[in-house]
């Protein structure tokens, strides 16, 4: 596997994938331009080693050709500001123009493409009306991966070599993420983004010093269940908040109101925490919680028993005795994963518990333990209390850092690797 730092670009174009799938509010600008940063280094790189750039990324989920909201047009503006020079447009990642202003391309330019998704031939799969007969989707699935073949093939034609610096789609087997690399055998290479975040995970799960924990949130056990499985292999603490502490609060029979819980997963998280008592891992739940009359940020609040939610009342985050007692584990631990908010973080009312946590581990990174944060709202509530910089390593990947976790090949790895 070739190495960014060793490869020779001069003269070379380089087709890299990037995950420019920035939030954009009403006025089609910007919110976080966190993606875009972390993928300057590799750039900057390849043109510093006179290379010419082809960035290629998707933008939402279109559900047709074109949508004027998800055009990477609007990330052109502040690529440009932030790389003081021009960036060249494709208003389609297909097509003679795309063709045309990627063999002109010179030393030093950029060009990113339209959205890849406008495509159903970079997933790999068909837009079907829900009225479509199973005869019909089998043929229309056959139809775009034959498709999907002529599309790879072109947006290879575009450049010498392939360069990876997607992490947040790496889990995907897309076109542009796992297909493509197999036109440049021996011309791939992760960028350095995809770079650090696969070392500091591996950092985290294979050679982190202990005490190590991990701390879970979020809604649902069901969509953390397989990493709970993979951790408990690994941590010393398990500490979980967020809606899917009820199921297993409900499961050693505490009262949890009409606090969110899965019926048919109370089975499975009492086996969880039989399993982490057989393995020696203590798996910590919040002892008291934020309890509301109803889902909203202006409904009545009581501080109550993590088990003793009341009839008609719901909990939507972690308390204050829950809060001291994480504090407590965290600045015990020399390596803190984590992954999900400890409440509904959305509302200001209930996002208390997700920002003592984040400055938690911010003061137990200062006092020396690696920390590494990833997850939408995870994320959202280091940057938004400036806290970023105060974290070891902040993942640009929600599903692919999760997958991770999980043990799973990522395919956009695997495609770099083989």
């Amino acid at each position: 596997m070739k190495s960014i730092d060793s490869y020779d670009f001069s003269g070379k174009r380089a087709l890299v994938r990037v995950d420019f799938n920035v939030p954009l509010n009403e006025g089609l600008k910007i919110t976080d331009t966190t993606r875009i940063d972390s993928t300057l280094p590799t750039i900057r790189k390849i043109l510093d080693g006179g290379g010419s750039v082809i960035l290629m990324s998707h933008l939402g989920r279109p559900k047709k050709n074109f949508e004027n909201k998800l055009s990477l047009k609007h990330i052109v503006p502040y690529l440009t500001q932030v790389l003081g020079q021009e960036v060249k447009f494709a208003d389609d990642c297909m097509g003679e123009s795309a063709k045309e202003m990627s063999a002109n391309l010179k030393p030093g330019e950029v060009l990113l493409l339209e959205n890849l998704r406008y495509y159903e031939e970079e997933e790999g799969k068909p837009r079907l009306a829900d009225d479509v007969s199973e005869e019909d989707k089998k043929a229309a699935k056959t139809a775009v991966k034959e498709k999907q073949k002529e599309f790879t093939k072109q947006l290879a034609s575009y450049a010498d070599c392939y360069v990876n610096d997607a992490f947040g789609t790496a889990h995907r087997a897309h076109a542009s993420t796992a297909l493509v690399a197999a036109y440049f055998p021996n011309d791939k290479m992760f960028g350095y983004l995809m770079n650090s975040e696969v070392a500091s995970l591996n950092k985290v799960l294979k050679e982190g010093k202990k005490p190590f924990t991990a701390v879970l949130g979020g809604a649902k056990v069901s969509g953390k269940i397989q990493i709970i499985n993979h951790l408990i292999d690994n941590v010393d603490n398990l500490i979980i908040g967020g809606g899917m502490m009820f199921t297993f609060i409900k499961a050693m029979g505490g009262k949890i109101g009409n606090s969110l819980v899965e019926e048919d997963l109370l089975e499975l998280a009492k086996n969880t925490m039989e399993g982490a008592n057989l393995h020696g891992i203590k798996l910590i739940l919040p002892v008291d919680a934020i309890a509301a009359d109803g889902f909203f940020n202006d409904a009545k609040t009581q501080v109550v028993k993590a088990n003793e939610i009341p009839d008609g009342w719901l909990g939507l985050d972690i308390g204050p005795e829950s809060v001291k007692l994480f504090d407590k584990i965290l600045m015990e631990s020399k390596t803190i994963l984590w992954n999900g908010p400890m409440g509904v973080f959305e509302m200001p009312a209930f996002a208390e518990g997700t920002i003592q946590l984040a400055q938690s581990i911010a003061k137990a990174t200062e006092k020396g333990a690696f920390s590494l944060v990833g997850g939408g709202d995870s994320v959202a509530a280091v940057n938004k209390f400036n806290l970023a910089d105060k974290i070891s390593y902040v993942s640009t990947g929600g599903g692919a850092m999760l997958e991770f976790i999980e043990g799973k090949i990522l395919p956009g790895v695997a495609a770099i690797e083989e």
